[in-house]
């Protein structure tokens, strides 16, 4: 793969507790995506704000277009300590957001983007959409298609793909090895939202589901092996042998 798009969630920057930063897991984040991009892959991410916000929970009660707002700033707060991380592991580290923030961060601006991925800069994008009522998803599969990326990576935490079910709570869960986009969704399976689905399948963006906190599976998967789960409308559904 020459160029991609990396999601991540908010949770991969947090404590056990699953809230705020814990700079051991950032660290270790930061050092994957350090290791793979040193191979030339020219690599740009969408981070999530779970570990500070979610409109549902926190912003119960609220308006909810407020409540998405919240988030979105959330999720630039990750975005530069992800930044951050990955200036210490000698990345050049560019941050774009959705809403302006200039003491901090550059407006998203699609040519700027471009080139700075084509300099080798990793390049974070903050503020989801820059609208309400759009997910981090959504703005993962938006960016992707707008950067010509290859593919989408759906980065896990301790779940190596796309399951029949939760492998944590039902141990005959089967993993997927392939899959369509419309089995995705016609099966109820929790990838992307619906939103973030619809659009790969419209565009033929592929999305691709694996372990980012497994040692080098970012390296390998950007290397061509096959890792994970792959998701495209040119798959037949198989699961694992």
């Amino acid at each position: 793969m020459k160029r991609v798009l990396i999601k991540l969630s908010g949770e991969f920057l947090a404590n056990e507790n699953g809230f705020g930063v814990d700079t051991g897991a950032v660290d270790a984040l930061a050092k994957e995506i350090a290791s793979a991009v040193s191979r030339g892959v020219q690599l740009a991410a969408v981070v999530g704000a779970g570990n500070f916000w979610r409109g549902a929970k926190q912003g119960a009660g609220m308006d909810p277009a407020t409540a998405d707002y919240v988030g979105m700033m959330a999720t630039i707060m990750n975005a530069v300590v992800l930044q951050d991380a990955l200036e210490r592991q000698g990345v050049d580290t560019r941050v774009q957001t959705s809403i302006t923030v200039q003491e901090i961060a550059e407006p998203y601006i699609r040519r700027r983007a471009l080139r700075h991925l084509e300099k080798g800069r990793v390049v974070i994008f903050g503020g989801g959409t820059g609208n309400p009522f759009a997910t981090t998803d959504t703005a993962a599969a938006l960016r992707a298609l707008e950067i010509e990326a290859e593919s989408v990576l759906m980065a896990k935490n301790k779940v190596d793909g796309v399951y029949s079910d939760d492998p944590n709570l039902n141990s005959e869960a089967k993993k997927y090895d392939t899959l369509s986009y419309m089995d995705v969704l016609n099966k109820g399976l929790k990838v992307m939202d619906t939103t973030a689905i619809s659009l790969c399948l419209d565009k033929g963006m592929p999305i691709v589901v694996f372990d980012i906190f497994t040692k080098g599976n970012l390296e390998r998967l950007l290397a061509g092996e096959h890792i994970g789960t792959r998701i495209s409308s040119d798959v037949t559904t198989a699961l694992a042998s």
